[in-house]
């Protein structure tokens, strides 16, 4: 059964595969500007992180790092790794469309999820 902190969680990735949506489009959107880096949205990465202890962990209130799985948020990074055009720009059209497939198919299966857990919370109230 789902806790507060995973239904947080989940808010999260939710909140990261619309900032996926927003760098997808935006990576689109400026194709044919020259010396554009494409940009990706991090979170699974960084959750994966965070779970297996890689990551840095907040032991005091004033300390940077990640208490909880509910506290892990997305990053923007800029993509390396691409071929760059003479232009200096790394947007690959074919990778976007195939991204923004992906985080499609992602975000539904996180709202199916969310769904499925509120369905069982009315079920027990009735």
């Amino acid at each position: 059964m789902f806790t507060g902190a995973n239904v947080s969680l989940i808010k999260n990735a939710l909140n990261a595969s619309s900032m996926r949506q927003e760098m997808i489009s935006s990576n689109i959107s400026n194709v044919n500007t020259p010396g554009y880096k494409a940009k990706r949205v991090e979170f699974e990465d960084v959750l994966k992180k965070t779970m297996d202890g890689s990551a840095m962990r907040s032991t005091h209130d004033n300390h940077f790092g990640v208490s909880d799985l509910s506290a892990v948020s997305p990053q923007i990074k800029e993509q390396t790794g691409n071929r760059v055009r003479e232009d200096g720009n790394n947007v690959a059209i074919d990778t976007e469309m195939a991204e923004l497939s992906a985080n499609a198919i992602y975000y539904q299966a996180l709202t199916t999820q969310l769904s499925n857990h509120y369905g069982t919370i009315r079920s027990v109230l009735r």
